[in-house]
Parts: C-alpha cells; sequence; structure tokens
C-alpha cells in the first residue's frame, strides 16, 4: 500500500530508487559505495529496493575517449554497450559487501507499451524480488532509437513504479529538493510538500541538462513525480547525497503526496 507521507518510507514494502547519471559516474562514480550503504540497509530491513540507474553512456564515455556526451544515436549506443557493463559491475562490486545480488533488467519505451512485454517485465522483477535480488533497472539504450525512448529516466522510474505497485518512488539528483525556481536564483524557496493534484502554479524551472553526462532537470522530475503520484504511488525528490535520509523517511526533499484514487488514463495504460 502507497505511503501517505515520507516518513512511511521506511516501513515500506517496496520502494523505487532512480539514481542520474552525474550522481554516480565521472568523478562522482565513488558516490555508488554510498548510495548502495543505503539501499543495503533499506534492503535488511526487509523493504524490497528495484535501483534505476542511468549512467551507462556517461559510464562508457572515457572508454571511448570522449569528453562530452555523444549527439549521434550510434555512438550513445556504443558508449551505452560498454558502460553498461562497467556500470553493473561496480554496483555488484559494492553490493558483495553485504552479501547482496544485482539483476540486471535493461527496458525500451515498447516494452512498457505492449501489455505481453510488460506482463513478462513486471514477472521477471516480481521473481527477482521473491528471490532477495535486488533489481537494477535501465533503458536499453544500446537498441533503443530516439523514436521510442523513454525520454529520461525519471519516467521510467515512474513506470517502474506503476508497474510494480511500489510503495513509494525515490527520485535522486544533485538538488535536494524542488524550488520555486532554481535554487541558485535569489529568493528560491524550496517546495515541502505538493499535495495530490496540486498543479505547481507559479513555479519555474531552469532549462533541462542536456550538455555534460546528464538529460534530466527538475521539470523532468516534476513530471515523474505527478505522473506516479496520480496513479497512488508517493514521491520524494531529493539529493543522492540524502539518501540514506531519504529511506528512513526523514524530512529532507519534496514530498508529492499520492492520490487516494489512480486517474483512470494512467490507470488504464500502465497499471495491469
Amino acid at each position: 500500500m502507497s505511503v501517505r507521507a515520507r516518513a512511511g518510507i521506511a516501513t515500506a514494502n517496496r520502494v523505487v530508487v532512480k539514481v542520474g547519471s552525474s550522481s554516480i559516474s565521472g568523478v562522482n562514480a565513488g558516490q555508488i559505495e554510498p548510495l548502495v550503504t543505503a539501499l543495503a540497509e533499506a534492503h535488511s530491513n526487509g523493504t524490497e529496493i528495484i535501483l534505476v540507474s542511468s549512467g551507462a553512456i556517461a559510464t562508457g564515455m572515457p572508454y571511448l575517449n570522449l569528453d562530452s556526451r555523444p549527439t549521434d544515436l550510434a555512438t550513445q549506443q556504443a558508449a551505452a554497450a560498454v558502460g553498461q557493463n562497467v556500470l553493473i559491475y561496480r554496483y555488484q562490486d559494492s553490493l558483495d559487501r553485504y552479501g547482496i545480488v544485482a539483476g540486471q533488467v535493461l527496458l525500451t519505451a515498447g516494452d512498457l507499451e505492449d501489455l505481453t512485454s510488460r506482463s513478462n517485465a513486471k514477472r521477471a522483477m516480481e521473481r527477482l524480488l521473491s528471490l532477495g535480488i535486488l533489481p537494477i533497472v535501465n533503458e536499453n539504450d544500446t537498441v533503443a532509437t530516439h523514436e521510442i525512448r523513454f525520454g529520461d529516466n525519471d519516467r521510467l522510474a515512474a513506470l517502474v513504479a506503476i508497474m510494480t505497485h511500489a510503495d513509494a518512488l525515490v527520485l535522486l539528483s544533485d538538488v535536494d529538493a524542488i524550488y520555486t525556481r532554481p535554487p541558485e536564483e535569489p529568493g528560491a524557496e524550496r517546495i515541502d510538500l505538493v499535495h495530490a493534484g496540486e498543479p505547481l502554479a507559479g513555479v519555474e524551472f531552469g532549462e533541462a541538462k542536456r550538455t555534460g553526462v546528464g538529460t534530466g532537470g527538475a521539470s523532468t522530475k516534476v513530471s515523474a513525480a505527478l505522473l506516479a503520484a496520480a496513479r497512488g504511488t508517493g514521491v520524494l525528490v531529493t539529493s543522492a547525497a540524502q539518501v540514506g535520509a531519504a529511506l528512513h523517511g526523514t524530512d529532507v526533499g519534496t514530498w508529492f503526496e499520492p492520490a487516494d484514487e489512480a486517474v483512470p488514463a494512467v490507470a488504464d495504460r500502465i497499471g495491469s
């Protein structure tokens, strides 16, 4: 059952956690260990954790001698093919400290739009969780095309949370919360709570990050949070540095209150 307030994350049965590329790749590759520590603690307390992790392309870039994220599809696919392998190795190497095994799940937008593929993906993740495995989900960038991409892994995480009936979704980035305007601007105020159905009128977002290694921004997180909350999953948006506090249900980040009843248009497409 979806938790109604952020404090309930600490005792949730199932939580989807999403982390962005910039938080766990490049100079921040070392942040995988504290992230895994927080996930392992929740796992040991009986919470089923599904990790949605970006970073395949960013992790693969140095191996292809690339200084910036490639713009052409073929090079993105090549970087993802190399980087996904390295990324999963890094996660598993860190998880070994806790005796936890990771299971890799790669999805395309088409997989979640097709009823049969979606059912297969859901069944596979349910089985992994029942076996005590920690699923690590990412978009299958090696085969995805521009026309059938999720657009960003925030949306993928929201769809995974809906599909698996997660009790909560935690979206992690480099910023500790959603603000009324870009946090570096004067007068920016942290938004503590977004009530179910609240449109967030008057909130100003900066441009989504399309340079460097990441592809998302505050607007993509809000969009994903509203999608999941409308389907009945509570969502916390905060920074990767605060993942431990987030999973303890501490008063951090921005909490998106779940709707009492799922929005039919969303439920009909994704909830089965």
